[in-house]
C-alpha cells in the first residue's frame, strides 16, 4: 500500500489485497452483514447493513430510504478503499439498510457500508463483526473521523450483548458503556490489520471531561442580598427562578454564577446528560461531562433552536440544559411561540418533536432562569430616566410572558438598581464556597427523603421541585399555622393549584435549609413573598 502511512502498533505491513491487481476476485455469493445503528432521540434502533455484490451492470447502490448524507457514503467508501489500494470489483453493488421503511440519516452509515463490502470482496472473513455494532465517517484518505451518538449506540450494543467499532476519538466516549469490547481504529487500514492480526488495537480508557472552566464567584457581586437567598433556594431545591430589576442591577452576574452553586452531577446523570450531547455532536473529544451544563441562548433563537427540531429533529437548547441551567435572558424578547413551547418541558420533564417524518422525544429536565426589565425602556421606578408611558409600557411589556408560564416559576424576585454606596463597599465575606457548602447539605437531605420514595427517584425525582402529589404530601405538609398562612393567601391572591403546590415546593426546600423536619409558618411565608401573582401585577 505505497503513499499510505501505516498506523502506530503495526508489526510488519500486511496486504489488505489478496490478490494482484488491487481488487479481490469475487463471486455471486450470499450477503454480506454487519450491525449499525439509527437514533431517534437518544434512543437506538437496530439497523442491518446489507451488502451483496452480483452479476448485472456495473452499479454501486444504497437503498432502504437513506438521506442525502447517507447516498454519498458510496463516494467516500470508494475513495476509502483506493487510498488503501483497493478498487471496487465490476460488479453490481447493492447496499440494502434494513429494515427499508426506516429513515437513515448521518454519516456514521460510511463504515458499516465499507465493511460489509470488504467482507463481500473476502478482504474480511464474513463473520468478523458478527459480534459488533459498526458506526463511523470516512474520510477520502481512509480516515474514520467523529460522528453524532456513540455513546448511546454503545449502550444499546452492550444491551444486545455485542461490542462496538468506533472512531478513535470517541474510544472513551464508547467504554462508559460498560464492560464491552470496544474498537477504536484511527483508521479503514488499521481495523483491517486488526482483524488479520497485524495490529493489536487497545482498549480505550473512559474519559472525563476536565472541569477546569473557572466559574465566577458570588463574592464579585455587591447587595442584592435577597436576589442572592432567592439564588441559593434556587439551587438547593432545583427551582425555575425569574429576576425581574433594571439594566445593570446584576441579573446576568447572578445567573451566572448558579452553576457554581449546584453539586456535580451523579454517574446515572452524567451519563444520560452526555447521551444527549452525543447525539447533538457536542461531546467534544469523546469525553463526559460531570458538570451541569449552563445553557444561555439568544433571545433571537427559534423554536427548534429552543426545543428541538429542524431537518434531523436534533435536540434543542431545552434538552442541551438537561439536568442543568437554562438561563434566558431578556425573557419578554423571544418570540412567544417559543416561549410557550416550553411550557409542557417544564412539567413533564421532555421535549417531544412531532413532525410528518418524525416524532422523537428528548429528555429535558432543565432548570429554568430568566430575567427581564420591568419595562421596555427598564427604568419603571425610577422617576428622573422613566418614559412618558409608565406604567402602561410595564403592563404591556410584561404581557409577553403569558400567565400559565409564569404560573410554570417558583421564584419571582424584584433585583434593584444597586446604589453606588454599596457598589463602594468591601467584597461580602460569604462567596459560592460557603452559599454551595449549604445548598450540598440541603440537597443530602433531599436525597436521603427520596430514598423512601423509589419509584419516584425512578421516575426522575431528586429534589424538591420535581415533587408531587402523595409524595408532596408526605415531605411538604405544612404545620397547623402555616398551612392557615398559605390558605389565607390562596383565597386573597386567587393562586392557582398549580402555585399552591410550587409554594410548598419552595418552603420545604427553605425548610432544608433551615434544617427543619416539618415545614412551618416561617417557611411558608418566605415562600410566599417570592410569588407574584400574574405577569404586570
Amino acid at each position: 500500500m505505497d503513499g499510505f502511512a501505516q498506523p502506530e502498533h503495526t508489526e510488519g505491513t500486511v496486504s489488505a489485497t489478496p490478490g494482484t491487481s488491487g481488487a479481490s476476485p469475487v463471486r455471486n455469493r450470499m450477503v454480506s452483514r454487519v450491525h449499525t445503528v439509527a437514533f431517534n432521540g437518544i434512543d437506538v434502533l437496530d439497523i442491518d447493513c446489507q451488502v451483496q455484490l452480483s452479476s448485472g451492470m456495473v452499479a454501486f447502490n444504497i437503498v432502504g430510504l437513506p438521506d442525502k448524507a447517507v447516498a454519498e457514503s458510496r463516494e467516500r467508501v470508494r475513495a476509502a478503499l483506493a487510498a488503501m489500494g483497493l478498487a471496487l470489483p465490476p460488479r453490481r453493488i447493492t447496499v440494502n439498510l434494513a429494515p427499508a421503511d426506516v429513515l437513515k440519516e448521518g454519516s456514521h452509515f460510511d463504515l458499516p457500508i465499507a465493511v460489509a463490502v470488504l467482507m463481500a470482496m473476502d478482504v474480511l472473513p464474513n463473520d468478523a463483526f458478527d459480534a459488533h455494532t459498526i458506526l463511523g465517517e470516512l474520510a477520502l484518505d481512509g480516515a474514520i473521523t467523529r460522528v453524532a451518538g456513540v455513546l448511546p449506540a454503545a449502550i444499546g450494543a452492550n444491551a444486545a450483548g455485542r461490542g462496538i467499532v468506533c472512531p478513535a476519538e470517541q474510544g472513551g466516549e464508547a467504554a462508559w458503556a460498560g464492560d464491552i469490547d470496544v474498537l477504536a481504529p484511527a483508521s479503514l487500514l488499521s481495523l483491517v490489520n486488526h482483524v488479520k492480526g497485524t495490529q493489536v488495537l487497545s482498549r480505550p480508557e473512559p474519559a472525563l471531561a476536565a472541569d477546569d472552566t473557572p466559574i465566577p464567584d458570588l463574592r464579585d457581586v455587591k447587595g442584592q442580598e435577597s436576589a442572592k437567598r432567592a439564588l441559593e433556594i434556587a439551587a438547593a431545591g432545583g427551582h425555575n427562578l425569574l429576576m425581574m430589576g433594571p439594566p445593570g442591577s446584576g441579573k446576568s452576574m447572578l445567573a451566572a454564577r448558579l452553576p457554581g452553586l449546584l453539586p456535580p452531577l451523579s454517574p446515572a446523570e452524567g451519563l444520560e446528560t452526555s447521551m444527549v450531547l452525543s447525539v447533538a455532536g457536542e461531546l467534544a473529544g469523546g469525553r463526559i461531562r460531570m458538570r451541569r451544563a449552563f445553557r444561555d441562548p439568544h433571545h433571537s433563537a427559534t423554536l427548534p433552536a429552543l426545543i428541538g427540531g429542524g431537518l434531523r429533529a436534533r435536540p434543542g437548547e431545552a434538552s442541551l440544559a438537561h439536568n442543568g441551567v437554562l438561563f434566558l435572558d431578556e425573557l419578554p424578547e423571544f418570540d412567544r411561540r417559543s416561549l410557550e413551547a416550553l411550557r409542557q418541558p417544564l412539567e413533564s420533564g421532555r421535549a417531544v418533536i412531532a413532525r410528518a417524518n418524525a416524532h422523537v422525544t428528548y429528555p429535558a429536565r432543565f432548570q429554568l432562569v430568566a430575567a427581564m426589565n420591568p419595562c421596555k425602556c427598564g427604568w419603571l421606578d425610577d422617576p428622573a430616566l422613566a418614559c412618558g408611558r409608565v406604567p402602561r409600557c410595564a403592563a404591556d411589556y410584561q404581557s409577553k410572558i403569558s400567565g400559565p408560564l409564569f404560573d410554570r416559576i417558583d421564584l419571582h424576585v424584584d433585583v434593584p438598581a444597586v446604589r453606588p454606596a454599596d457598589l463602594a463597599l468591601p467584597a461580602p465575606a460569604e462567596g459560592t464556597a460557603e452559599i454551595a457548602a449549604r445548598v450540598a447539605v440541603a440537597r443530602r437531605l433531599q436525597t436521603a427523603r427520596f430514598a423512601d420514595y423509589p419509584d419516584a427517584v425512578a421516575h426522575g425525582v431528586t429534589v424538591n421541585a420535581h415533587a408531587d402529589g402523595e409524595l408532596l404530601d408526605d415531605i411538604a405538609a405544612p404545620d397547623a399555622e402555616g398551612l392557615r398562612l398559605l390558605s389565607d393567601a390562596a383565597d386573597r391572591l386567587h393562586l392557582s393549584a398549580r402555585a399552591w403546590h410550587r409554594i410548598r415546593r419552595v418552603a420545604r426546600t427553605i425548610a432544608d435549609l433551615d434544617g427543619a423536619d416539618q415545614v412551618r409558618r416561617v417557611h411558608i411565608a418566605e415562600a410566599l413573598g417570592y410569588r407574584r401573582v400574574a405577569p404586570g401585577r
